[in-house]
C-alpha cells in the first residue's frame, strides 16, 4: 500500500499497480488503438488514391497523431484515468494526491508514452517501472500522476472459533476500553490459525497474548482456564458488546430487556379474585384457567350485590353492581 496525502492532509491507502498488470492494460489498449489506426489508414487510402504524395503523406502523418496520440489522451481524460485496457484490469491513472487527472496530465502521459512505448517498443517504459518504488514510468513522474488499482481482490475472512460453553458470561464486566485495536488484530489472527500452528509455538503465543491482554484489563483470568480459551472468551464477550451497541437489545433472545426474555409471573387480587399474569416482554398474559380481573367504572365502584330470587327464571340470579343509574322503566 502506498500512502498518498491529499491537499487536505488526508492520507489515502492506496495499492499502485505493477508491471504485470500494467503491461496488460498496455497492450489490450495497443491492440485497439492499432486495430482502428489500420483500419482508418486503409479507408484513408482508398480516399486519397487520386493525390499527389505529399498529400498522402500529410493525411498519414495526421492519422497516426490523432489515433495513436490523441485517441489515448481523450480517452484518459474523459474517463478520468480509465482507458479500456485499465478498466478491464481494474487499474485508474490518478494524480500524486490521488485525485483525478485532467487534460495537461492526459497529455504530458500520451506525448511521453510515444517515446518510451511506441518508438522504444515499451522497454523505457518496463525498466522506469521495475527502478520505481511505486511502479512509475517516466509519464507518471513527468506528469505527477500515478496508477492505482481499484479493484482489490477480498481476503477470505476466517470466523472466530467460539469459546468452551462454560466460560460465557464470565467476562461480562470486563474493562476493554483499554485494549488497543492491534491486540485485538494480533489475538483474532491467533484464534482463526491457532490449528495451522505447531503446538508449543501455539501454547506460547497465547500465553503471550494473554498476558498483553491482562496488561490492559488489569483483571487475570479465571484460576484453570487455559490461554487460548481465555482468548477466545473475551473476544466473544467483546463481540456481544459491539452487537448490543450496533442492533441495540430489540430482538435479541438471551438479552436483558429483549422480546425473548422470559417474564416474571405476578399475582394481583382485585375484587377478592386472585389472578396470575406472565409478564412476557412488558405485556400480561393471563394463566390459563385463571379469569382476569375487569377494570372498575369510573363512575362508582363495584359493590358486592345481593343474592335475589330471579323473577323470570324463578332461579338465584346476582343482581349487576350499581352504577348510579336508574335502568328504564
Amino acid at each position: 500500500m502506498s500512502d498518498v496525502v491529499t491537499g487536505d492532509a488526508v492520507v489515502l491507502g492506496l495499492q499502485p499497480a505493477r508491471l504485470p498488470s500494467r503491461a496488460l492494460a498496455v497492450l489490450i489498449d495497443l491492440v485497439v488503438v492499432w486495430a482502428v489506426y489500420l483500419l482508418v489508414t486503409l479507408g484513408l487510402a482508398v480516399a486519397t488514391a487520386s493525390l499527389d504524395e505529399a498529400a498522402v503523406m500529410a493525411v498519414s502523418i495526421a492519422s497516426f497523431l490523432l489515433i495513436l496520440v490523441g485517441a489515448p489522451i481523450a480517452v484518459e481524460t474523459l474517463s478520468h484515468g480509465r482507458s479500456l485496457g485499465k478498466l478491464a484490469c481494474g487499474l485508474r491513472v490518478v494524480r500524486d494526491d490521488g485525485g483525478p487527472i485532467r487534460f495537461r496530465h492526459a497529455l504530458v502521459r500520451g506525448a511521453m508514452g510515444v517515446v518510451e512505448i511506441l518508438m522504444t517498443f515499451g522497454v523505457v517504459a518496463c525498466v522506469a517501472s521495475l527502478v520505481s518504488k511505486r511502479g512509475r514510468r517516466l509519464g507518471d513522474v513527468f506528469a505527477g500522476t500515478l496508477v492505482v488499482r481499484e479493484r482489490i481482490p477480498a481476503a477470505r475472512v476466517l470466523a472466530v472459533p467460539p469459546p468452551p460453553p462454560w466460560l460465557l458470561g464470565r467476562f461480562s464486566g470486563l474493562d476493554l476500553s483499554a485494549v488497543p485495536e492491534s491486540l485485538w488484530l494480533e489475538i483474532r489472527q491467533y484464534l482463526t490459525r491457532a490449528r495451522e500452528l505447531d503446538p508449543a509455538v501455539r501454547r506460547q503465543l497465547a500465553e503471550r497474548l494473554a498476558d498483553e491482554l491482562v496488561a490492559r484489563t488489569g483483571t487475570p483470568p479465571p484460576p484453570g482456564v487455559p490461554a487460548d480459551a481465555y482468548l477466545a472468551g473475551v473476544v466473544a464477550e467483546r463481540q456481544a458488546r459491539e452487537a448490543r451497541r450496533a442492533f441495540g437489545s430489540a430482538g435479541m433472545p438471551g438479552m436483558p430487556g429483549a422480546a425473548g426474555m422470559p417474564g416474571v409471573a405476578g399475582v394481583a387480587a382485585v375484587a377478592g379474585v386472585a389472578t396470575v399474569s406472565g409478564v412476557v416482554g412488558g405485556v400480561g398474559v393471563p394463566a390459563a384457567g385463571v379469569v382476569p380481573p375487569v377494570a372498575a367504572s369510573p363512575v362508582a365502584p363495584a359493590a358486592a350485590a345481593p343474592v335475589v330470587d330471579s323473577p323470570v327464571a324463578g332461579g338465584p340470579e346476582t343482581t349487576a353492581p350499581a352504577t348510579g343509574f336508574a335502568p328504564p322503566a
